[in-house]
């Protein structure tokens, strides 16, 4: 039977360096005290932080020292609590860091308001008397433009307070699916029994016999089913709070408060949409190139992974992924390449899947760790992207905490898609310059296809979920299981035209843990669309300049606004030039595989 191993068969080398960060959880218990202890300090600035120019600096100098302990502490209890979600040791110890989080955020409540309490002009005066606060200038401006949406010093702390009960229903939709629901097994072609979870679910649906992915997509989603009530309460019970939080600080719409935290206007979002769907019609045609797959027939939710290939994925074993993302990444300058090499040998990755263990990938880290990344690796060509696409988010990790104070270290998820996109793109062209083997060509030009699909159109798909969703709630409409259910039928029927719709898939909303954050999966969409921009520039001989400008964005974390980021790179999100192209290199694409269909 093919099961998923236990954390303690996998060799530490493939696993990755927590001892790093703390070397033991009793270092992690003394971390924790004294993060209570400089919570307490960080309070006494509460009413006087705005005193003098002096004042003000020792207050934001402590609020960074604080948060940089609570960080280190939260980083190091979630990710020993996603190495084996059944912990109850590790469960408590990541529930402790979530409190002690809500606490240092409830201590520093007073600052944003003490600061919107003072006019431009008198901020100006204190930089002018105190030099070391003009590295604070961007983020004087953040918090100053904040303050329609500021609310009084108490509600603030009152929200802040708040913050774990609020998080409470992606908390519970996580420990449901990670920790208590489990997936039949189902007998493979070979006869061989197969478990089904959460990180293997869309492998699978890439097999090519079509009777083994009706019976996986079938029994996945009954086993859905047994769990819609909860997984429909705490969907619900996100979206509430998403739109209570928006009234709280007087904004019309939760999308409004979402996009307005990283300055993106609302129009970027709406622009997206509106140019995706004038052009499903490349998406209807990668449909249709599917149903020639499986010889014409109707094309099923069962199908709609199924690649564009005659086989099943090429077997990458993770080292050879490791060299070829690492091939991949030369246009971006010999120092990028080798942080990334380095890394991978110094254990920032966390390879295999086990048994318990948080499902999907993520990189991690903190300002002063090194980044750490959650993989759940497949031994296949989708595997390889995805730890190109997280060691993405590491590098700018790591450029961004070496080249920038903390206070502009936490860049903008906006950006942050940019980043990862960027090196499966590189991935793609350096692998379609050098791969001979035709049949691994072949699935590199579906997977990169594929990526197209589930990033640009599937999650721009995901944002309309989103925006319906919290518009019913907005209207007081009652979001039921079986409302969301269609919803999201109605708009999987217009993306995927082509195919035959069922009743299961109409469950599929309760499979995706980003609706738990408010207006996040738009930013996959803009991301794939800016990168696709800034690798053509990247890889033009007459642009020498692109990689530097590349890097150099990378550095800046958070020093400018999103959009800004991105002019200064090359690419302008604002207007709907980056889309219309990504969308038609998507289609570029299909006429090359259709060639070779």
């Amino acid at each position: 039977m093919s099961s998923v191993p236990e954390r303690s068969d996998i060799e530490t080398s493939y696993k990755w360096d927590l001892e790093s960060l703390y070397a033991s959880d009793e270092d992690w218990e003394d971390a924790f005290e004294h993060a209570q202890d400089r919570i307490t300090e960080l309070s006494a600035f509460d009413g006087r932080a705005t005193e003098d120019a002096e004042t003000l600096l020792e207050t934001l100098e402590t609020f960074e020292e604080v948060m940089r302990l609570v960080e280190n502490v939260v980083g190091y209890a979630r990710m020993r609590r996603d190495e084996d979600t059944r912990d109850s040791d590790y469960q408590a110890l990541f529930a402790r860091a979530q409190s002690l989080y809500s606490e240092a955020s409830s201590a520093a409540s007073f600052l944003d308001p003490e600061i919107q309490d003072c006019t431009r002009e008198e901020i100006e005066n204190m930089i002018d008397d105190e030099p070391a606060l003009e590295a604070y200038e961007h983020y004087f401006d953040d918090v100053l433009r904040m303050k329609d949406h500021t609310r009084s010093a108490e509600v603030e702390e009152l929200l802040a307070d708040l913050g774990e009960v609020m998080g409470a229903p992606s908390e519970v939709y996580n420990m449901l699916t990670n920790a208590d629901m489990t997936f039949p097994s189902v007998e493979d072609p070979d006869g061989e029994a197969v478990e089904i979870t959460l990180n293997n679910f869309t492998t699978l649906q890439k097999r090519q016999d079509r009777d083994f992915r009706r019976e996986v997509y079938e029994e996945f989603y009954d086993e859905w089913e047994t769990v819609r009530n909860a997984v429909g309460a705490a969907q619900k019970n996100s979206v509430k709070t998403d739109v209570k939080t928006a009234r709280a600080r007087d904004y019309d719409t939760a999308r409004e408060a979402a996009l307005n935290g990283p300055n993106v206007p609302v129009e970027v979002y709406d622009t997206l949409v509106e140019t995706v769907h004038d052009n499903l019609d490349a998406l209807h045609r990668h449909a249709d190139l599917k149903r020639q797959v499986i010889d014409g027939e109707d094309l099923e939710m069962w199908d709609l992974y199924v690649p564009l290939t005659e086989t099943e994925s090429p077997e990458i074993e993770y080292e050879q992924a490791c060299d070829y993302v690492i091939d991949a990444v030369a246009p971006l300058g010999e120092e990028y390449q080798k942080r990334l090499a380095d890394g991978l040998e110094s254990r920032w990755v966390d390879v295999y899947e086990t048994r318990g263990k948080q499902s999907g990938a993520y990189s991690g880290g903190t300002y002063e760790s090194q980044p750490y990344i959650l993989m759940n690796y497949q031994d296949d060509v989708e595997s390889m992207y995805t730890l190109a696409h997280e060691l993405g988010h590491s590098l700018h990790s790591e450029y961004t905490s070496d080249t920038q104070p903390y206070v502009y270290a936490d860049y903008e998820i906006f950006v942050a898609e940019v980043a990862s996109t960027v090196n499966e793109t590189l991935l793609t062209h350096h692998l379609l310059d050098t791969v001979e083997d035709a049949r691994l060509r072949r699935h590199i030009l579906n997977e990169y296809l594929e990526r197209f699909r589930s990033t640009l159109f599937r999650q721009t798909m995901f944002a309309e979920f989103e925006q319906q969703t919290h518009e019913l709630s907005e209207a007081g409409e009652a979001l039921t299981a079986e409302r969301l259910d269609e919803i999201y039928a109605d708009l999987k029927s217009q993306y995927y035209e082509p195919a035959e719709l069922d009743d299961r898939i109409a469950r599929e909303w309760m499979r995706i843990p980003h609706f738990y954050r408010a207006f996040y999966v738009y930013q996959y969409a803009t991301g794939i669309s800016a990168a696709v921009a800034l690798v053509e520039q990247i890889l033009d001989d007459d642009d020498p300049e692109a990689a530097e400008r590349y890097v150099e964005f990378l550095s800046r974390g958070s020093r400018a606004y999103p959009l800004e980021l991105l002019r200064d790179a090359g690419v302008d999100m604002a207007e709907p030039d980056a889309v219309q192209a990504a969308t038609d290199v998507y289609g570029e694409y299909l006429d090359e595989i259709e060639s070779l269909l």
